[in-house]
């Protein structure tokens, strides 16, 4: 079983989190399992939205995928000694971890971004700054197992990495062009290889025309 959990703490932010939950949830293998990992029963939104939980975060730090989704408390969070210590068994070597928005914010506490520049919002971009880390003017960015998007509506980016890298090109594709716009889904899905192709594994490259 694949498990892909997507860290969402009190004050999340619903674009973040829910984008990457139904792109994601368009796999549809008997294989596949996709949580909103939450560190206490229930989280709500900075709009109010309330989700339960579906995992914790101790299992989280088990799945094959984790997305450390963004929200209005991020420095409270990495700021919170019980759930960093949770966090800190993250291990981008046995699986791939995205970040986010202020999800870059956690990698960089927990040391997963040391000389690895990352994407993030503006908002958040001086707290990673003054983490050490290069902040940059871009959407994605990707290097091993670990990725990072900027603005809410790069969502789909992460989603979109993830099942690349778990399922294939092929997986991906079908699951972007479902969410896209009608009328819009050659040039979404486009410009989504366009940032998402150079972060690639060698295999998971395009054939040549």
């Amino acid at each position: 079983m694949t498990h892909i959990a997507i860290l969402t703490f009190e004050g999340y932010n619903e674009l973040d989190s829910l984008i990457a939950l139904g792109v994601l949830n368009r796999v549809k293998d008997d294989d596949w399992r996709v949580t909103l990992a939450t560190p206490t029963p229930r989280a709500t939104s900075m709009n109010g939205v309330v989700v339960e939980q579906m995992s914790t975060l101790e299992q989280a730090c088990e799945a094959d995928a984790v997305v450390i989704g963004s929200g209005i408390a991020t420095r409270e969070v990495v700021e919170n000694p019980a759930i960093m210590n949770v966090l800190s068994q993250l291990d981008p070597t046995r699986q791939l971890i995205a970040a986010q928005c202020s999800g870059a914010l956690v990698l960089a506490k927990l040391g997963l971004l040391d000389g690895v520049p990352a994407c993030t919002d503006l908002t958040t971009k001086p707290w990673v700054v003054a983490a050490g880390v290069e902040v940059l003017n871009q959407p994605f960015y990707a290097r091993d197992g670990v990725a990072t998007a900027g603005g809410c509506l790069a969502s789909h980016y992460l989603a979109a990495w993830l099942i690349t890298r778990l399922r294939g090109r092929a997986a991906a594709e079908e699951a972007l062009h479902y969410v896209a716009p009608v009328g819009e889904k050659e040039e979404y899905i486009a410009r989504a290889w366009r940032n998402l192709t150079p972060y690639l594994p060698a295999a998971q490259q395009p054939v040549p025309a």
